[in-house]
This record gives structure tokens, sequence and C-alpha cells, in this order.
């Protein structure tokens, strides 16, 4: 083939790869579009770089239920050539996972999110702590009777300067069809050992009407005292007049 025919061919070849061009870009942007289907039985996958060469790949995994299920933790130790796995039951769908080192002793803690069922509780946390290639369970507080007072769920997680903080919306009561308040109940969470202290960052609205009880209490008094009053008035008054009777008989 001469190179009179190649000039002649060239602007044809020009169309055909900028044609070319043109669908790799389109299949590449539907690509980013497009999330990743895990292969069963796996449902969720998270990769979460501690360091360089410290690598976690967090799964859930389980067939024939949706709503439980088991946690796969895998920890890649690249520059050391080791790799470990850790398990642990799972209920509810994960929705995210946070990396930490709430206690500052350079040993990681993932903390990981589930969505549960029960209208009690609305959210678990599943945290472990990694000592090399150590894993250690932790057991995440539960909110008490007074901190889950107008709960209703919606629970927004995120790590601030090390610490985990946990934020939720306020209702008028826990009942269904509540209307929130506008206010939020926020909690910092750290770490001393191996247990979670735990710190209310907000002030707790639910809290303003403990004041007005403990002033109509003294009102209720006062009335008391009045009717007292009053009936001493009536007991003098007939002590009295008995005195002038008896002076008159006399």
């Amino acid at each position: 083939m001469g190179i009179k025919t190649y000039v002649a061919m060239l602007p044809c070849l020009t169309l055909l790869w900028g044609c070319g061009g043109n669908d790799k870009k389109a299949g590449s942007a539907v690509k980013k579009q497009l999330k990743v289907a895990l292969p069963a039985p796996f449902r969720y996958h998270k990769h979460v770089v501690v360091a360089p060469g410290n690598d976690f790949d967090v799964y859930s995994w389980g067939r024939g239920s949706k709503d439980v299920g088991s946690l796969l933790i895998l920890h890649s130790d690249s520059s050391g050539m080791k790799y470990t796995t850790t398990t642990g039951d799972l209920e509810g769908g994960i929705v995210d996972v946070y990396n930490a080192d709430m206690d500052s002793d350079g040993n990681p803690e993932l903390l990981v999110q589930a969505n549960a069922k029960d209208t009690t509780n609305y959210v678990s946390i599943y945290p472990y702590e990694f000592n090399g290639n150590d894993a250690r369970k932790l057991d995440f507080p539960k909110l008490t009777k007074k901190q889950r007072r107008g709960y209703q769920g919606k629970d927004n997680f995120y790590i601030k300067e090390g610490k985990f903080i946990r934020e939720f919306p306020i209702y008028e009561s826990d009942s269904t069809g509540a209307k929130p308040t506008g206010a939020k109940r926020v909690f910092e969470y750290g770490l001393r050992g191996n247990s979670f202290t735990v710190e209310q960052l907000s002030k707790d609205s639910t809290d303003k009407t403990q004041p007005a009880a403990a002033v109509s209490q003294p009102v209720q008094q006062e009335k008391r005292s009045s009717s007292v009053s009053r009936s001493g008035k009536k007991k003098r008054s007939s002590s009295h007049s008995r005195k002038r009777r008896r002076r008159h008989r006399g």
C-alpha cells in the first residue's frame, strides 16, 4: 500500500478513532455512576487505609437473610507480610466504617455502623481495636433511659479530633408521630483502657420541664399554711366568745 493510499485513508481513520475515544469516555462515565456489585454471599465492602502498608477490608456476608449475617475484617500488613482475619456476628446492614484512635495509643479502632430493625436502638455499633495482628472486640455503650428520651433514630456519626461523635434529633416523645423539637443531642465517645467514655456535648432541652415542677411545690405549701392560719383565727374567736358568756352569767 503506497503513501497516497495512507493519505487518502487518514480522514477516515481519524473519524473512527475519534468515535472510539468518545465511546470510551462515555463508558468510563457510566462505570463511575454504577455501583460495583459484590458476588454472593457478600453484601458490603469498604477499604480502610490506616497507614501505608496497613490496610483493612471490611465485609458483610450471608445467604438467606438480609437482617442477620456475619462481619468479616481482613487485615493486610504488607510491610510485615502478615495477613489476619477477624469475624463476628452482625445484625442489620452495614452503613459505614469509621477509623479512629480514641485513646491515642497508636492502635487503630474500627467502628462498624449497622442499621437495626428494633425501634429502641435503631442502630448498632461494632467496635474493634487492633494491636498489631491481634483484634479485640469492644462493647459499645447503649443509650441510657435519660439519653434515649425523645430518641427516634436518624443518628449521624463522624470522627472529630480522634473522638467518635454521635448526634441525633430530639422528638417531643418516643411515640410514633411525635414532632421534632428542632434540637439535637450530641455525644462524644472516647476510650480508656478497654472501656468507652461518654460525654454529652449538647444541652438537653428535655430537662427544661424539671424546674417548673420544682416551683409548683412551694405554691402548694403556701396554700396549706394559709388554710391553717385561717383555722387558727376561728379557734381563737370561738374561745374568746366563751369567755364573754361566762362573765355575763356571773
